[in-house]
């Protein structure tokens, strides 16, 4: 194989590799998004099954009543239907995702960066071996 042709699958692969991390990085952004919908948006429950008129609730992160933390014994609908578990649970599957977006993302800019410069190199290289006039 050239090194010309190398270079070329060199860089395609690490255009790849950087896809990759661009696509971590876009799902890492989308679990964001959902944590923070289910902190900062205010919802509604059902008491029973089909109920016309729903309890609402305060989101959870702004709430100044006790709809957060404390409620079953007053008959608070919205203790369990937005509970702290399910957020932390979906940030805590953002953060791997994240990791593994950013050193993909990064080691594909990496080496496409140095493979560029090396060709540059190259190229300076053979311009100072050639016979000056």
């Amino acid at each position: 194989m050239r090194s010309r042709d190398y270079d070329l699958d060199f860089r395609d692969r690490a255009r790849r590799i950087r896809a990759w991390g661009i696509g971590l990085l876009a799902l890492a952004a989308l679990l964001w998004t959902w944590c923070l919908l289910l902190l900062l948006t205010p919802y509604e429950v059902d008491r029973k099954p089909d109920d016309r008129h729903p309890e609402a609730c305060e989101s959870r992160l702004f709430t100044e009543r006790g709809t957060a933390n404390d409620g079953l014994y007053r008959h608070d609908w919205c203790q369990n239907e937005r509970d702290w578990p399910e957020a932390l649970a979906v940030l805590g599957l953002s953060l791997p995702a994240t990791a593994a977006g950013v050193a993909l993302f990064t080691i594909g800019t990496v080496t496409r960066a140095m493979s560029a410069h090396s060709e540059a190199m190259r190229e300076l290289d053979k311009l100072a071996a050639a016979p000056k006039a």
